[in-house]
């Protein structure tokens, strides 16, 4: 007998019970379920709403349950409706009428949308702190490569030197507003719903409140309409969880690029390769291919939800239990691709003389050299167009800038002089670019102790 069945003349089909049923996916959240029923029984009981006797056995036996559930003596039963029910059920076999008397004043509209704020609050905070492992290791890294230099591209194409401290520090800026980005959605899911009710309240004289900081809330959601058909806190929390893995995909293209023969700036270690069933010289950079391929995933739960959400009246609708595997898939996604991408970047081998040669071909330094002509008092486009035809020298010759002699460059402008030399080395190139947020060694070294304290400060939250 269902605990809703009092007007239904017969039971559901079988095959509904089935379509119907949650308890395969929403049983992760029996932790949450049991510590908002412990808090919504005490406060009846405090309220006077139920006897304080049945208040606290049924606390006393909701944390019995607890333990049975963690040490796996109750096993879940997949022919239940959902988690809310079951451990209803569980309770009033144990003790009777007292266990009937924990949904007073609540319904599993409201019970719902408290368990799933507790879960995504918590996934926040640990997910953060997985942001944070990542942004430790790009920020110890870079501290390696204040002087390795690479090219940096743009349409993947060579377009001015940089270090691969200042490359990768880019990444971390990326996975500093995710992180911030989680802080601003958990703000946004601290908000208790319990005391909504269906959707208009309760006639009971329930101390919200009071169980909102008995669950560590920080306050109580306004208006029980919007409290039972709000799932924006989850959209919000999937969009924050798309951008990470969109981040994360990035990174991952750019070191199944660098790893390739063609590039060769690093190797990935063996511990996060795998080879070919038919060719033996193959090593393949599957970890990141597949964290690359995850973030679909990530991007279909969030597109899921806006869709689920997209044409419902107010208030409850039994779609919305659609956004629980949504949301767990790409919980479950993200606390996989985090850590493993963590462990195989820190685990690179950075091949940092390869990174120096390529630097040196594809005239990186020409916007160096129309930079020295300004300086000497030439126009900048006069400058551009005098470059641009020195450029087009060395391509038609095979040869680089700093190749060329003094005779060459007098070819085309009397402005240089020996000077020109010193100002387009790479060195020279990435140092000089010694402003706030360049890549000159000195303003990278900011960076890091600007992140060193971004990280010391997250742990200390």
């Amino acid at each position: 007998m269902k605990l809703w069945g009092g007007r239904f003349t017969k039971q559901t089909d079988g095959t509904a019970d089935h379509f119907h049923s949650s308890i395969s996916f929403d049983q992760r959240l029996y932790k949450y379920d049991i510590a908002g029923s412990i808090a919504h029984a005490e406060m009846l009981g405090d309220q006077g709403i139920i006897p304080k006797a049945d208040a606290d056995l049924i606390c006393k036996t909701l944390g019995e349950i607890l333990t049975d559930i963690e040490n796996g003596s109750i096993t879940f039963d997949e022919g239940a409706e959902d988690i809310h029910m079951y451990i209803e059920t569980v309770l009033t076999e144990r003790i009777g009428d007292a266990g009937k008397r924990l949904h007073t004043g609540r319904s599993r509209n409201d019970q719902v949308a408290l368990d799933m704020r507790m879960y995504v609050k918590d996934e926040i905070t640990g997910i953060k702190s997985l942001l944070i492992d990542m942004i430790k290791v790009l920020n110890d890294t870079a501290k390696e490569h204040l002087n390795t230099v690479m090219p940096g591209y743009t349409h993947l194409q060579k377009a001015q030197p940089v270090t691969f401290a200042h490359h990768i520090l880019a990444y971390a800026e990326m996975f500093k507003r995710d992180w911030d980005r989680l802080s601003d959605a958990y703000g946004r899911a601290d908000r208790m719903p319990l005391g909504s009710g269906a959707m208009a309240a309760t006639t009971y004289p329930l101390d919200r409140r009071n169980v909102c900081g008995k669950l560590g809330f920080t306050s109580i959601t306004l208006n029980s309409m919007d409290a039972v058909s709000d799932r924006d806190f989850c959209i919000e929390f999937l969009g924050a969880l798309s951008i990470i893995m969109m981040h994360t995909s990035r990174f991952c293209e750019e070191i199944i690029l660098w790893a390739s023969d063609e590039f060769r700036f690093v190797t990935v270690d063996d511990a996060y390769s795998t080879g070919s069933s038919i060719m033996p010289q193959k090593k393949n950079p599957d970890m990141a291919e597949l964290i690359r391929g995850k973030t679909g995933r990530v991007y279909g739960g969030l597109m899921t939800l806006l869709t689920v959400m997209k044409g419902l009246p107010l208030t409850y609708n039994k779609d919305m239990q659609e956004d629980k595997e949504a949301v767990f898939d790409a919980v479950d996604t993200v606390n996989m691709c985090l850590p493993v991408f963590t462990a195989m970047f820190s685990t690179l081998t950075v091949n940092n003389e390869r990174m120096y040669d390529s630097a040196k071909r594809g005239l990186m330094n020409a916007t160096d050299a129309a930079d020295w002509l300004v300086k000497k008092g030439v126009p900048f486009r006069d400058a551009h167009e005098i470059i641009g035809r020195l450029v087009l020298y060395c391509i038609n010759g095979g040869k680089d800038l700093d190749g060329l002699s003094m005779e060459e460059f007098k070819a085309v402008s009397e402005v240089f002089d020996e000077t020109v030399y010193g100002a387009i080395s790479l060195e020279s190139c990435v140092n000089s670019r010694d402003i706030d947020g360049g890549p000159a060694a000195e303003r990278v070294l900011e960076l890091i102790g600007i992140n060193d304290g971004f990280i010391n400060d997250a742990i200390l939250l």
